[in-house]
């Protein structure tokens, strides 16, 4: 055995696979705002832990010519190193390689680090950068895209999922990021949709280009179907980092602690005056929020979706929670179709990863109106109800303001066995509000007044303080306590403390059926 030509072919078979297309490749990969495969691994990764799987696997196909171009790795780098310290498992599609193209051994890599992921209790990133299947490999390839998303669903719950899509995913490839549990996308680099502008032009004879379509903004505004949108691949990879410091390895972990920290000062320190004097007048949940969380904690998920429901990541004496809030500044903080979905989907991953969740709530109901009730409000509403009732991790609820009707069950109430439920003095929990109460209940004497708008507005200030507050709730022991505002975060702390190792037990069933 020559030593010396076994280490140099060793060197040549590294250097191939490193390069992926070549530098000629590379350099548009660059020249179009993208980073390459590798690149992006560098970033995710802590220093000098990436271990590579399977970066001599070539393609097994010989039709169309493709016998003559075998590239090592095959169009994507697969792995394993550390995020923060902590395993991870990561495949990055190489753009350079076949347009990123899924072939039947590029599947089989990515199925392997998904295995390797669900049978080790680590998380799994997903960086898509792929034009779709293989068309030279037909139908092969689209086994191996069904094999992904199989082992997606099976990991769903079990292990935290990541996707980014940091450039083409079209076709059948987009559900392998729909089934994962976020999804990042990259300003005008990035884009995803079943059928691209051409077929849309040919049958709907729409003119709409691929960023319009299906581009970061459009599905962080639009269809919801991303969670996050960065300006860059550095960002976005920053930001994944940051994400997963929020997240335990698996299902059967707790998440991380961090150093505790005080809330924003300024934040902290409005709260008691934070609730207009004017019931009608709309404020941000979001000073609510930072005025109770760690400083710098709050990490909001889906930011331009439905924003009338607040959802996100924070801490709380260093610990993570699932925030829910609704947000006045928005549809006056009513549940629509789209928030009701979004909280939905946010409460089962903190229920599935042991993240407890933290409701601010300040809810008039649903919005009304006939393209809500015939695109299904009752339906999708029930979706955020079943999710909170289903949920087994500690939930603690504030009303700040408005809890009104169905809403105010939805809202992770007291009766959907939510563990620590306290209002603030402004609280308003009720069927509805005074005016539409008094309307209702006394029709008849208004309608025989001389002046109906006086006697309204005088029944209204009379039964004002019979409706528009937290007493009745209190007396019934549905809240458990009414608090100052500043008082919150203490209150949240100790409750959090208390109930940190709860147990709960649901009926034995093979599985729930949720109204999707």
């Amino acid at each position: 055995m020559n030593r010396k030509k076994k280490f140099e072919e060793l060197e040549k078979w590294r250097e191939k696979a490193h390069k992926g297309g070549g530098e000629v490749r590379i350099k548009k990969q660059h020249d179009a705002g993208k980073l390459t495969s590798r690149e992006r691994i560098t970033l995710l990764i802590d220093k000098g832990s990436f271990e590579e799987i399977g970066a001599f696997v070539r393609h097994r196909s010989h039709d169309f010519g493709m016998d003559k171009q075998r590239y090592p790795g095959d169009g994507v780098v697969t792995g394993f190193g550390k995020v923060n310290g902590r395993t991870i498992c990561v495949f990055s599609q190489d753009f350079t390689v076949f347009g990123g193209s899924l072939s039947e051994t590029h599947a089989e890599k990515i199925c392997k680090i998904l295995d390797m992921a669900m049978k080790n209790g680590v998380p799994v990133i997903g960086l898509n950068d792929s034009g779709g299947a293989r068309i030279q490999e037909g139908v092969v390839s689209l086994g191996g895209y069904a094999e992904v998303f199989w082992r997606n669903s099976m990991a769903s719950g079990v292990v935290p999922q990541i996707s980014a899509v940091m450039g083409p995913c079209a076709g059948g490839a987009v559900y392998s990021p729909a089934l994962t549990d976020f999804t990042f996308m990259v300003k005008e680099t990035s884009f995803m949709f079943v059928t691209g502008p051409n077929v849309v032009r040919t049958v709907t004879h729409e003119d709409v280009t691929s960023e319009e379509l299906g581009g970061a903004h459009a599905h962080n505004t639009k269809s919801g179907v991303a969670h996050f949108m960065a300006a860059d691949d550095a960002e976005c990879i920053n930001r994944i980092r940051t994400l997963l410091s929020y997240l335990p390895s698996n299902c059967e972990e707790q998440p991380p602690v961090h150093a505790s920290a005080e809330p924003d000062e300024k934040a902290a320190a409005g709260l008691d005056t934070l609730i207009p004097e004017s019931p009608n007048k709309p404020y941000d949940m979001k000073e609510a929020i930072l005025g109770v969380v760690d400083a710098g904690s709050f990490m909001e998920v889906h930011e331009h979706y439905a924003d009338n429901l607040i959802v996100g990541f924070a801490r709380i004496d260093g610990r993570s929670v699932g925030v829910v809030a609704n947000q006045p500044l928005s549809l006056a903080g009513c549940l629509d179709i789209d928030g009701s979905v979004k909280g939905a989907r946010f409460v089962r991953f903190c229920d599935a990863f042991n993240i407890p969740l933290v409701v601010f709530e300040d809810v008039p109901g649903f919005l009304p109106g006939t393209d809500q009730e015939w695109g299904g409000i009752i339906r999708h509403g029930a979706k955020l109800l079943y999710a909170f009732c289903e949920a087994t991790v500690p939930k603690v609820t504030v009303i700040t303001r408005k809890a009104y009707g169905g809403a105010y069950d939805v809202m992770n109430s007291k009766h959907i066995r939510a563990d620590y439920n306290i209002a603030w003095p402004s609280a308003e929990i009720a069927v509805m509000g005074v005016k539409g109460a008094v309307e209702i209940i006394f029709r008849k004497e208004i309608a025989e007044a001389k002046d109906q708008e006086k006697k309204k507005a005088e029944l209204e200030a009379q039964y004002d303080t019979h409706f528009a507050n937290p007493w009745r709730a209190a007396e019934r022991g549905y809240v458990d306590d009414v608090v100052y505002p500043s008082e919150t975060r203490n209150k949240l702390i100790r409750a959090l403390q208390a109930v940190q190792h709860k147990v709960d037990h649901v009926p034995r069933k093979k599985h729930d059926n949720m109204p999707l």
